[in-house]
């Protein structure tokens, strides 16, 4: 990519270009999206020893970058990647006038309310992350002390709020965008099968507000637990008063749940399967029984960009959610450089045009959470073809 298209894409100004695709292979976002996977820790491991704060920039606006560096696992892995992204992002954007002030929160939130409470000790006007649920509070309560936001990678939609807002896959835009797409292609009897977890449960709200705000209406839903079999036969039995199936799971659950249909007696290639951004998953591509179906996620052309750029940088393949990191960076660099002292205000951070990020647009809203303009995308064997483009902007 050239220096030129590179700056333009990066400014995350209002309105500004989304990036174009380079070499690259996607990875699979539900690996790293599922809502609450990384709402809290992984189970007990040893963590590492916490590391050193350091700073990154030399620019006079100063913000905090809280991830749980020295976690054990995944989740360090996962933060690593983050930072790595952040510092992107701040080494991308033109002569940025930030400085990155990086805290391990070492997975706990004591450790995150300690770096918040070091970070704007330091000066910091504003807060990017942490990643897990569990800390956010933590950081919120210092953050609301000196009155500045938050920005937080969790996808617990539960824990946004005044002042914090999250930066994440929520699933609530994957359902709104979906369901408004299959009522536009005149899909508006929908059964529903979602599991019996904490995902399921939000699912359950979007699908059941977003249905009949599109002139549609839910004519069967069920729940499943490890036995999909039972619910599955419920379903099976009412398909006939419906002209869509959302099925909300992700890789080997949702290839189980379809599979389980089948032999329950539904032929799915006679209904639109739908579904959310987890199905971008190799199982669920493989799957005979899923062919056709659609789900709502990111263009992939972005990540393509962002990963390129990040194996040429860094050698190694980013996880899938680095690209929140390197938003929120690239976000706080452009409203440094353009928003004066208001820049992360809540009317600033609240704009309802959005901004546009490696993932395509994005928005936060009032209570914290945020919605995504998200492409719809068709299961093949080779992978998510494009259906429907994501929006170059925000209805009203």
């Amino acid at each position: 990519m050239s220096g030129a298209t590179r700056r333009g894409a990066l400014g995350l100004l209002l309105g500004a270009p989304l990036l174009s695709a380079c070499a690259g292979v996607q990875q699979s976002l539900s690996q790293f999206s599922n809502p609450f996977s990384s709402s809290s820790p992984p189970p007990a491991q040893p963590a590492g020893p916490p590391q050193q704060a350091t700073t990154a920039g030399t620019g006079g606006v100063k913000v905090a970058v809280i991830l749980p560096l020295s976690a054990a696992g995944n989740a360090g892995l996962a933060a690593q990647s983050m930072r790595n992204a952040a510092e992107m992002a701040l080494a991308e954007f033109q002569n940025p006038n930030i400085q990155l002030l990086i805290k391990d929160d070492n997975g706990t939130p004591q450790g995150a309310q300690a770096g918040a409470q070091q970070a704007v000790e330091e000066g910091a006007e504003i807060i990017l992350g942490p990643l897990f649920a569990q800390s956010v509070p933590a950081v919120a309560q210092v953050a609301r002390t000196r009155n500045i936001s938050v920005i937080a990678f969790s996808t617990d939609s539960s824990i946004a709020g005044r002042g914090v807002y999250l930066l994440s896959f929520l699933p609530e835009s994957d359902v709104n965008r979906i369901i408004e797409y299959s009522a536009s292609i005149g899909k508006r009897s929908v059964a529903v099968l979602v599991p019996d977890n904490a995902y399921g449960n939000v699912v359950e709200a979007a699908v059941k507000a977003a249905v009949p705000r599109r002139g549609g209406r839910v004519v069967a839903f069920e729940r499943y637990g490890a036995d999909r079999a039972t619910p599955a036969r419920t379903v099976a039995q009412q398909l006939g008063s419906a002209d869509a199936l959302f099925i909300a799971d992700d890789g080997d659950a949702v290839v189980a749940v379809a599979d389980a249909m089948t032999a329950a007696g539904a032929n799915l290639r006679n209904i639109q399967l739908l579904g959310t951004g987890l199905w971008d998953n190799p199982r669920v591509y493989a799957s005979q029984n899923l062919q056709g179906g659609l789900y709502a996620a990111p263009d992939p052309a972005g990540f393509r960009a962002f990963s390129g750029r990040y194996r040429t940088k860094y050698g190694a393949e980013p996880i899938r959610t680095a690209t929140l990191a390197y938003d929120a960076v690239a976000l706080v660099a452009a409203l440094a450089r353009t928003q004066g002292t208001t820049r992360f205000s809540a009317d600033v951070l609240t704009n309802p045009s959005g901004f546009a990020g490696i993932d395509g647009l994005f928005r936060f809203r009032a209570d914290g959470t945020n919605e995504r303009g998200l492409a719809v995308m068709k299961v093949t064997t080779g992978g998510g073809v494009a259906v429907a483009g994501s929006p170059k902007s925000f209805g009203a």
